[in-house]
């Protein structure tokens, strides 16, 4: 059994790479993809792949935190294409073999925080 980390980081380092058979490789075969702010799923190894193949632009990633338990990781993400940088969060669940069985992603959009605060924080 593969750590389900270890797999996860090489998910992403394929992903990155653009090593689509790598990539499957970390992959269940029903393993099943959610976007839960839109309200979007993929199901199935070959689809999974196609979706994050044809992925338009020339995007990069690098992992910024990994919190990981035997069958449960969770992955912030910096998502770059051309000038605009996006952070990302990724569940990931495994199938009990060390695959991949589900991946849910979110895409948190910046804010502006609300007035009334702004004695008690420094802005970065």
């Amino acid at each position: 059994m593969t750590d389900l980390r270890t797999t996860v980081e090489r998910f992403w380092a394929s992903a990155e790479a653009r090593d689509w058979e790598s990539f499957a490789d970390t992959l269940a075969d029903d393993v099943v993809y959610t976007l839960p702010q839109t309200r979007e799923q993929i199901s199935g190894r070959k689809s999974y792949v196609r979706f994050n193949r044809e992925y338009p632009s020339d995007w990069h990633l690098r992992i910024e935190r990994i919190v990981a338990e035997p069958d449960r990781v969770v992955t912030w993400i910096r998502f770059t294409v051309g000038q605009d940088e996006m952070n990302g969060i990724s569940f990931f669940t495994s199938d009990g073999s060390g695959r991949i069985a589900t991946v849910t992603d979110f895409w948190p959009e910046p804010y502006e925080p609300p007035a009334g605060r702004e004695h008690l924080v420094e802005r970065y």
